[in-house]
């Protein structure tokens, strides 16, 4: 009897043992950039979730009960940080589990807004969440240099917490790494010919997409959505877009200020979108390369057509 139950003891210890080792680990993100890198590292393994709806902006968003309590059971969390995410620091206090701000991980490149970073966006400034000179630009997602480290501590995560799966998470970082390097010479020769063409955004997002392809935003028309600009404002707008002549005004989606289309009304300026969040991209394995090389097309699109 002893011995029998011995036996027993021994296959139900290693049949959850077997069961812990194959048990899917389950990883959220807070906005889909980083569910895209994440899908990278876990492909053919598990599909990474995402916390925000496309759509929904991570400057501002309001947790749902249903939202806390997947932030409070996932295994592991990864967000940009404070800076992006001001909504999530109150509910990471009672997490047990590991959360990753990597805004904060070793060898990320930062940059922080500039003296003159609203040049040309008169007295909107304040709207642009908060875009102060100083501050940390945290839309450091659209530099392929960030998404080669957070892609590395995503798999260095993952194997520690599930090694069975190691070698593969690993090797699609090393996949993932790879790919970027063929995206980044897809860019480059992309976005050379528009390379010094003038153009403006509505929202400073894209200064570490351009860091990195030679381009520079000529303004920022920072209006909130909610705010409407008296007319002063929009007739010194009007003038910086008259005195540049042909160009595109970028918005992003899913929403385009009240004011864009009486802005350019008139005048030889292309109204056009960049996605900065690429929040309806399907989390595949490609999934950030299409994001980032959908932004180059835009762009360059755009600018090549006027």
């Amino acid at each position: 009897m002893s011995r029998l139950f011995s036996v027993f003891v021994a296959f139900v210890a290693s049949f959850l043992l077997i069961g812990s080792a194959q048990a899917e680990v389950k990883v959220l993100t807070s906005i889909k950039p980083l569910q895209l890198i994440a899908a990278a590292v876990q492909d053919g393994v598990a599909i990474p979730e995402v916390l925000l709806p496309p759509g929904a902006s991570p400057h501002n968003y309001a947790l749902r009960p249903s939202d806390v309590r997947k932030v409070q059971s996932v295994d592991l969390l990864y967000w940009i940080g404070p800076d992006m995410e001001g909504f999530l620091p109150r509910v990471l206090n009672g997490r047990t589990l590991p959360s990753v701000a990597v805004q904060d991980l070793p060898g990320m490149h930062l940059r922080r807004f500039a003296e003159d970073s609203h040049s040309h966006a008169e007295e909107a400034d304040e709207h642009d969440h908060d875009h102060r000179p100083g501050t940390l630009d945290a839309h450091l997602w659209l530099s392929p240099v960030n998404a080669r480290v957070i892609a590395d501590k995503m798999a260095a995560d993952l194997s520690a917490v599930d090694p069975a799966n190691a070698e593969r998470y690993q090797s699609n970082a090393k996949a993932f790494d790879e790919r970027l390097d063929a995206l980044d010479q897809r860019l480059k020769k992309r976005l050379a010919s528009v390379e010094g063409k003038p153009y403006f955004v509505f929202h400073e997002a894209f200064d570490y997409f351009e860091e990195a392809y030679g381009l520079k935003h000529a303004g920022v028309f920072s209006v909130a959505a909610e705010v409407q600009p008296g007319a002063q404002h929009v007739a010194a707008m009007r003038k910086r877009l008259q005195e540049v002549g042909k160009t595109c005004v970028f918005s992003e989606p899913p929403l385009r200020p009240r004011l864009a289309e009486t802005l350019v009304a008139g005048l030889p300026v292309k109204l056009a979108e960049l996605d900065a969040l690429g929040g309806y991209t399907p989390a595949t394995a490609q999934g950030y390369e299409q994001v980032l090389e959908k932004l180059g097309n835009d762009l360059a699109g755009c600018l090549e057509s006027l």
